[in-house]
């Protein structure tokens, strides 16, 4: 009774979507290459985050216990097996540090600082696991975190990474750079020796805010494991590559760019610009690059209905080598909450046409396939 008077109303909050399309050659709803090309009438699955949290006041200290269910199929059926994942559990316990009451000591699995664009659905920082540290603990103005996250075991060793952030550095009226590195290592079980070398990502993220919108650039380099997910793989710091030497060689970067921009009352705007690049990748130590253009226009017929537009090309060489290259064109017709960019549940009705120009995957090379499907997309 005493602890449940100290308690706020549990917060219910989550993420869905989920659809269904018929396509030209018979398949269902299509995904192909959406990091690249766009993710909007290119999903082929459901997915469904439930997260409950709750906050305990104690004095001058709030204790928060943080909890996620997740799951995806491919929505074929009714009903469905699957696994429900445990995306987080976690205590985030903030004011124990009586002289800087903002710091965050927490521990347990979790989503952490993820950084992602969310037109692609490209998650290009995401260090997220099972570990703990503190975070926004001041530094001056800024605000420093440390973590260490577990990624992964082999038969030949245990994977770890080592997180180190700090944020909110002012570069001038509205512009502010946050810089972020991960160090993936791993510790060598008795008698065996792990291949690969340790890795390093480094990221800049300068955050820029306008008065119509926002817009961010993102520099990150790699080396090693990280080489290869930061110039090929679309990688985002975990699922790190253990048990062969192929990569230990392997350098790469990538320069994003993407934000939201109001094109006066009618028309909103997103859009990513993505440039990767490696060298010494793979076990044929090629090089490679490959690079996105995705814009998403939305014209507001009023604060419920709008149209939505999207078009996406990425191309490059693939870690083999080959020359890849897809585009994807969606026209969806659109109801939401709201009449943002942003504003969900949405409502969708859309046509794509996406083609892969160096491929087989709709059928000989170079063929493309016409997809029409309906979709809704939540998060609350």
């Amino acid at each position: 009774s005493l602890a449940a008077g100290s308690a706020f109303a549990v917060d219910f909050n989550g993420y869905f979507r989920a659809g269904t399309g018929i396509s030209g050659n018979g398949e269902a709803d299509v995904s192909f290459m959406k990091n690249g090309i766009g993710r909007l009438g290119n999903e082929n699955d459901n997915y469904y985050e439930f997260g409950f949290s709750e906050e305990l006041k104690t004095g001058d200290q709030t204790w928060k216990v943080d909890s996620m269910i997740a799951q995806g199929n491919d929505g074929a059926n009714g009903w469905e097996d699957g696994d429900f994942n445990v995306a987080q559990f976690n205590v985030q316990a903030k004011g124990l540090i009586a002289s800087d009451p903002g710091a965050v000591l927490w521990a347990g699995k979790r989503y952490y600082q993820r950084k992602d664009i969310h037109i692609t659905d490209f998650y290009f920082l995401n260090t997220s696991g099972t570990g703990g540290g503190i975070e926004n603990l001041s530094v001056g103005d800024q605000k420093l975190s440390l973590a260490l996250i577990q990624d992964g075991e082999s038969d030949n060793s245990s994977g770890y990474i080592f997180d180190a952030r700090l944020a909110n550095i002012s570069m001038g009226d509205r512009t502010s750079l946050e810089l972020a590195l991960a160090y993936n290592f791993a510790t060598e079980k008795d008698n065996v020796t792990e291949d690969a070398d340790d890795g390093v990502m480094a990221s800049a993220i300068i955050h820029h805010g306008m008065d119509n919108g926002f817009n961010q650039t993102i520099f990150q380099y790699g080396t090693a494991g990280y080489g290869v997910q930061v110039a090929n793989l679309w990688g985002a710091g975990t699922y790190y590559s253990r048990g062969s030497d192929a990569n230990n060689d392997a350098k790469g970067f990538r320069i994003l760019n993407w934000g939201v921009m109001n094109l006066g009352e009618s028309w909103e705007v997103g859009h990513q610009l993505a440039y990767l690049s490696g060298s010494d990748i793979g076990a044929s130590k090629v090089d490679i690059d490959q690079y996105s253009v995705v814009v998403r226009p939305m014209y507001k017929w009023n604060d419920t209905m709008r149209t939505v537009f999207e078009a996406g090309y990425n191309a490059g060489e693939n870690v083999e080598g080959n020359d890849f290259a897809g585009s994807k064109f969606t026209i969806a017709q659109a109801w939401a909450m709201g009449n943002s960019f942003w504003s969900r549940p949405e409502l969708r009705v859309y046509g794509s046409y996406i083609t892969d120009h160096e491929g087989t995957t709709f059928g000989d090379k170079g063929d493309g396939d016409f997809v029409a499907g309906i979709q809704v997309e939540a998060w609350w």
